[in-house]
């Protein structure tokens, strides 16, 4: 089951929301001021989670069951981006996505980064530019969305995708589409793969070992 948690900063675009999902059935948790986000998509959450400290009309609570609405202290140990994913999961989503947390404050930026290195990760992160994946050799129960560890795309001809080792490694990797293919680099911590190419837009990327984030330039159309 697909679970999208809508956070606040910069996201994708209304339109691109509803197309990006399709006709997939999601679960859709709004952390805090991403509620404004889902609600301007055109989607109605099925739960609230959160400080409520950023959202611009608390208004927008009336509409939903006290139930579904999880109220948190500002004081407290986790952010609502982690609070809303912890709850995807506690449902059974198998795969989630994050959508927004773009621009804005550089350590909010790299906590949602930080994600990526913890046991469980998301499996997708869409910002206002960026599609970021997140990409695994087959090993525990929440590849399993990520066929096995492999992730096909389609892009623009001539789009940049850059590749990040996260985890702790060891990292092995290969590629089809791609400029500089990826079959003989040498992963270490720290190491990135910044602005290869995609000349024909179809690439494909397979984990052999490790885990890696993918980003791409988000496309509007």
């Amino acid at each position: 089951m697909l679970g999208i948690a809508f956070t606040g900063g910069d996201g994708p675009s209304p339109e691109l929301c509803r197309r990006l999902l399709g006709e997939r059935a999601a679960l859709i948790v709004a952390a805090d001021s991403g509620l404004a986000a889902a609600e301007e998509a055109g989607f109605r959450p099925d739960w609230i989670v959160g400080d409520m400290d950023s959202l611009d009309d608390p208004g927008r609570l009336d509409k939903y069951p006290s139930d579904r609405v999880l109220r948190h202290r500002a004081d407290k140990d986790y952010t609502d981006t982690e609070l809303a994913l912890k709850l995807l999961w506690e449902k059974g989503c198998d795969e989630t996505w994050l959508a927004g947390g773009g621009g804005g404050r550089l350590d909010h930026l790299f906590a949602i980064r930080s994600l990526f290195e913890r046991e469980r990760p998301p499996n997708r992160w869409i910002t206002a530019a960026e599609d970021l994946y997140c990409l695994e050799a087959a090993q525990g129960e929440w590849v399993a969305a990520q066929a096995a560890g492999e992730l096909a795309l389609e892009v623009r001809a001539g789009s940049i995708v850059s590749v990040f080792p996260l985890g702790s490694g060891p990292w092995k990797a290969k590629s089809k589409g791609l400029k500089w293919p990826l079959d003989n680099v040498s992963w270490d911590r720290g190491f990135a793969g910044i602005s290869n190419v995609a000349p024909e837009g179809n690439f494909v990327i397979r984990a052999e070992q490790g885990r890696f984030m993918v980003i791409v330039p988000l496309e509007e159309e």
